[in-house]
């Protein structure tokens, strides 16, 4: 008797050993593909002393991110720092991380994520007591490349840790739901932290304080991560890792570098000529190895597709304006150091609460609801905090209820993006899957970081520009709109600019940022929508195809 094709269905289903994750994905079953370890010996509190591991190595990753920013006054007046060092102090440590995130993730399925993991935390510690015991600006840059790139191992297997040691369902959803918090915990507190820090001690703390938690994670990783692997994982695609790094350098630089490759065109030429010379060659090469780091079959998929564009979302306009939120505050609104982590505080406190949330409403509605939704509450956000900068009312009060929005909106969009991710792929992948979701968040954020530094450039220029010539002959703008951009107010005066003609020109290019964090989520939001509509084609053979190359 002839099966009916729906019985057909279930039978090859039930063979292939496919099940529906929280985000709707199909994920292999571990006896299945063969991946290396058994998850069923694994006990319950060795998995929690994994998730405290990994959500230690989130706040090591979140306080790095957040507060450096609070502390460039002060590294501006003490090393010294001009405005383009400190951007690269803030840029070393995610242009590293971003170019080679993907390839941490790489290695890790290739050796082992609990190998790559510790290795991370142990370098990362390292790399932050140099930090804390530079005595100049280009030692401090090349040490924050040096955490970066540590950062990236942990940040590519804490993903992958979390996906292969929780498994089930609500289990995953609470695990994923925790690290969502602790992350945002570090991201939150960073601007407070490192304020207090500064003004109860040194700014060098900022960085040594970590010396100390990444011991106490490398004691936890060791007890209680379990190594898995990529059983299918074969040679090591080095060219897409070079090829990669060499891109996301050279457009990052050219963004950062700004005006001043404006004047030496040949430099701008050859910096975006090997910028896009190592992209084509990236992707030349990604479709013809056996084994990509970067699988372009992936984005076939389209709840990955969505999940990703929700990654960049998030860090176009939120992440980025963490960075140069505080010298608004502290030059514009002339609030003390802590005072403006406080308000940053205010900025970042949602992300803490609303992840868990999110996680319920991703169960529910799915990742086409929530991710969407979590960058329309950024946009709406952003848009109030671009009117009230524009008024003479702002304060951290007028300002507080757009960046409540905008907190909301990243707690909605976080954690989701990363569960439906990596559970769109198969366990066997997890490494490339959370290495490919944080390189879109890295990378966006280290190409934002730029972006936002050049709108905020340009915004001042636009209105010292109008200034200078009822002045007289200034020697070098670029240099006057460099100090602007750095917060330095009161060295304005010194160069024969009033105050007051420097603060309207700091909050002028604020509004330009804040515009620019209004659009941006907005516009990939609704093109999330578009992503998460289309129907997936033969969802089953995708994935073996994917786990089988």
């Amino acid at each position: 008797m002839l099966l009916s094709k729906p019985i057909i269905r279930k039978k090859r289903r039930r063979v292939l050993g496919l099940r529906p994750n929280l985000s709707g994905a199909i994920l292999f079953k571990n006896k299945i593909t063969g991946a290396k370890s058994d998850m069923s010996s694994v006990s319950s509190s060795k998995n929690k002393i994994a998730l405290a591991a990994v959500c230690l190595s989130a706040i090591m990753l979140g306080l790095e991110i957040t507060s450096v920013p609070s502390i460039l006054p002060t590294l501006k007046r003490l090393l010294p720092a001009d405005f383009k060092q400190l951007q690269w102090v803030m840029n070393a440590y995610t242009i590293a991380m971003c170019s080679v995130l993907v390839a941490m993730g790489t290695l890790a399925d290739r050796f082992g994520r609990r190998r790559v993991f510790m290795a991370g935390i142990v370098v990362f510690g390292i790399a932050s007591l140099i930090c804390g015991l530079a005595t100049s600006a280009p030692l401090l840059i090349a040490a924050r490349f040096l955490q970066g790139t540590s950062a990236a191992a942990m940040l590519a297997c804490q993903v992958a840790v979390l996906s292969h040691q929780f498994r089930d369902g609500p289990e995953r959803g609470v695990a994923f739901g925790w690290w969502g918090v602790i992350f945002g915990l570090g991201l939150g507190f960073g601007p407070i932290v490192g304020g207090a820090i500064v003004a109860f001690a040194s700014w060098q703390w900022v960085f040594l304080i970590h010396v100390f938690i990444a011991t106490l994670t490398a004691l936890l990783a060791r007890a209680g991560v379990v190594e898995s692997s990529d059983p299918h994982a074969g040679k090591i695609d080095v060219g897409g890792m070079a090829t990669l790094s060499l891109a996301v350098f050279c457009l990052v630089y050219l963004i950062t570098q700004g005006h001043g490759l404006r004047d030496g065109g040949s430099a701008a030429l050859a910096v975006l000529t090997g910028g896009i010379v190592s992209f084509v060659l990236f992707l030349f090469i990604e479709n013809r190895v056996a084994r990509p780091m970067f699988d372009f079959n992936a984005f076939r998929i389209p709840s990955f597709s969505g999940a990703l564009l929700g990654a960049c979302g998030m860090n176009f306009s939120f992440w980025p304006f963490v960075i140069y939120f505080p010298i608004y505050l502290q030059s514009a609104l002339g609030y003390s150091s802590l005072a403006s982590g406080l308000t940053v505080l205010a900025y970042t406190l949602p992300t803490i609460v609303v992840p868990p949330y999110a996680e319920k409403m991703l169960a529910k509605r799915g990742p086409k609801f929530v991710i969407p939704l979590g960058l329309f509450f950024i946009a709406s956000g952003f848009f109030l905090l671009h009117l009230i900068t524009a008024t003479d009312q702002a304060s951290g009060i007028t300002l507080l209820p757009g960046c409540i929005l905008a907190g909301i909106g990243l707690g909605l969009t976080n954690t989701p993006v990363t569960n439906t991710a990596t559970g769109a792929l198969p366990p066997e992948r997890a490494g490339m899957a959370s290495g490919m979701e944080y390189s879109a968040r890295m990378i966006s954020l280290a190409v934002n970081i730029a972006i936002m530094g050049f709108i905020l450039v340009r915004g001042i220029a636009d209105t010292l520009i109008l200034f200078l010539p009822r002045t007289g002959t200034v020697p070098d703008v670029n240099h006057l709109i460099d100090l602007i951009a750095a917060g330095n107010i009161a060295d304005m005066t010194m160069q024969g600019i009033p105050g007051s003609i420097a603060k309207n020109a700091l909050i002028h290019g604020f509004e330009w940022v804040t515009l620019y964090g209004t659009l941006a989520p907005f516009i990939i939001g609704v093109v999330a929508i578009m992503v998460f509509d289309k129907k997936q084609i033969v969802p089953a053979k995708m994935k073996v195809a994917l786990c089988e190359k």
